[in-house]
């Protein structure tokens, strides 16, 4: 399944939260949503790259280190995919095991670097020094504070639909989050929350997404850079500067796969008009043990989907109040004092 589209709604909720709170970079974040959204999936889910290549097209098919049999474009034979770069061949699942934990900070680190899991406690102080590096010694504009804080979102998100940390109440579909249930939870995300209730237009914020350029201040978060900065002095361990020019190779490769991706989730996700019922994709039903989209729907409103959702905009929201509160550089943005449109009128109106 997907992954992009709760990450993408996890972010959403979490920006409308801050704008409540009034948060200072709530301005930031609505300025530069692309590029907050692109972080909130991007800069975080590395492995986002073919698992294969369609023999028949050429085409490349599936996603990260999932095995596949058969082409799911022709039912005919694939060839398993690889990153080629300075002279090396690396699979999704040798990039995952190099990358995944860097990326996630609190889980995910392979059976040699669990070590260097990030304490929960410490995510806040962890963000605002990679923010505050950012802010320093990575240019002007704000374009990379909006993608910083959708990677904390993702992290955030991640950890507790995924029962890393506490905070979520969802029973759906035998758990919290599993194969069986991802199927309702993106579908209704997408139909219910996303369309119907928030009004989002799918396919231009999943188009601009993938538009953003490549951030060097991914690599620095995952301490795959020259150590440097606040970062580097609070939390001298696991960087590793080799890893950096692969890194960005791999960040170019999510962007370009998640195009193609994007057209066929799309599609995936339609609905379609049937006998006066609306019908989903039978694949994702089948994974579903057979549920019809209604039930799907009507599942997830007994479990309180939506209420799950809000906890997860307010956990964000309360993570990104630590992290402005850790970092003094965030506390002191800019407020605009321009006249707006209404001044404006006033002034210049024909008297």
């Amino acid at each position: 399944m997907s992954g992009i589209i709760g990450h993408t709604m996890y972010a959403i909720l979490a920006a409308k939260a801050a704008h409540k709170r009034k948060l200072p970079v709530a301005p930031i974040l609505s300025r530069h949503q692309s590029s907050f959204l692109a972080g909130a999936y991007l800069g975080c889910d590395v492995p986002t790259m073919p698992a294969a290549t369609c023999i028949d097209t050429g085409e490349d098919v599936g996603y990260g280190a999932m095995k596949l049999d058969k082409s799911p474009l022709t039912g005919g034979q694939v060839k398993p995919w690889k990153l080629k770069h300075g002279g090396w061949e690396y699979s999704p699942k040798e990039i995952g095991t190099l990358l995944y934990g860097r990326s996630h900070l609190v889980f995910g680190w392979n059976n040699n670097q669990t070590q260097h899991t990030l304490p929960w406690d410490h995510l806040a102080d962890y963000a605002a020094d990679v923010i505050g590096d950012a802010i320093e010694l990575f240019g002007p504009g704000n374009r990379k504070i909006a993608y910083c804080f959708g990677w904390l979102a993702h992290v955030i998100g991640d950890s507790m639909i995924k029962s890393v940390h506490p905070g979520i109440d969802l029973y759906l579909l035998k758990g919290k989050y599993n194969a069986q249930n991802r199927p309702i939870q993106d579908l209704v995300t997408f139909h219910e929350i996303g369309i119907k209730e928030l009004h989002l237009n799918w396919a231009n914020l999943l188009y601009d997404l993938v538009e953003t350029p490549v951030e060097p201040i991914q690599t620095h978060y995952m301490r795959v850079a020259k150590p440097r900065g606040q970062l580097a002095q609070n939390y001298p361990n696991a960087w590793d500067p080799d890893l950096e020019k692969l890194t960005m190779a791999v960040m170019a490769e999510n962007r370009r796969y998640q195009r193609i991706r994007n057209a066929r989730l799309l599609k995936q996700l339609e609905l379609k008009r049937e006998k006066g019922r609306w019908k989903c994709d039978e694949e994702l039903s089948i994974i579903t043990g057979g549920l019809s989209y209604e039930e799907m729907v009507e599942l997830a409103e007994k479990a309180n989907f939506r209420h799950a959702m809000w906890q997860m905009g307010e956990a964000i929201a309360n993570l990104y109040e630590q992290v402005i509160e850790a970092q003094p550089l965030l506390q002191n943005l800019p407020v605009s004092n321009d006249p707006n449109w209404e001044t404006l009128t006033q002034r210049w109106v024909k008297k």
